[in-house]
């Protein structure tokens, strides 16, 4: 009876954790600054219980931004990146900015409380598709060598964040953005003459 007990609240402590993380994705993925208040009321439990998940807005946050490039990855492995590394650039940047466009303001709210470092960890997975296929570019001389891979990547996280930024405060249009990234990314990857 006593183990029954323990496994009720377990499967509610597991339920609890679930409904708060998804109030949270869809909350952060409208509003970066909405708090804690509002997730839990929107979860359906109190301060204290999400608190007792989630000792921080920030570790709320980590555990959002953990769940979102999870689920973005796994879109993302999806796409063929088979055949010229320009149109396959075009089709992973399309499909990554449909998903950063979803979940943009995650990363806003993501980049206030998370240090770089934290950033940087929770980009790692999608990053290494993208650097793999920079460096097949590279490799077939459609991309420019001329300067680090790193910097390439840091260019094209920077844009698709910018963008995601620069739609959130209504500068321009998500489907003007669509053309945007793919046209700065491209031009920053290109080998020129």
């Amino acid at each position: 009876m006593a183990t029954d007990g323990v496994a009720a609240k377990r499967a509610d402590a597991r339920r609890n954790v679930e409904s708060v993380l998804d109030a949270a994705i869809t909350l952060l993925a409208t509003d970066p600054r909405v708090s804690v208040n509002e997730i839990a009321k929107a979860a359906g439990v109190g301060r204290v219980t999400l608190y007792g998940h989630f000792p921080s807005r920030a570790a709320l946050v980590e555990a959002v931004s953990l769940r979102v490039i999870a689920s973005t990855d796994q879109a993302l492995s999806a796409i063929d990146l088979a055949g010229d590394p320009r149109d396959a650039m075009v089709r992973l940047l399309e499909a990554t900015w449909q998903l950063t466009r979803r979940f943009g303001a995650v990363v806003i709210a993501a980049s206030d409380v998370l240090t770089p470092e934290e950033m940087r960890r929770v980009h790692e997975g999608p990053s290494r598709r993208v650097r793999a296929l920079v460096e097949r570019g590279r490799d077939e001389g459609v991309f420019r060598r001329d300067m680090p891979v790193l910097w390439q990547l840091a260019t094209i996280q920077a844009v698709l964040h910018g963008a995601s930024a620069a739609v959130h405060r209504g500068d321009v249009t998500a489907d003007d953005a669509t053309r945007l990234v793919r046209d700065t990314v491209l031009a920053v990857l290109a080998v020129t003459p």
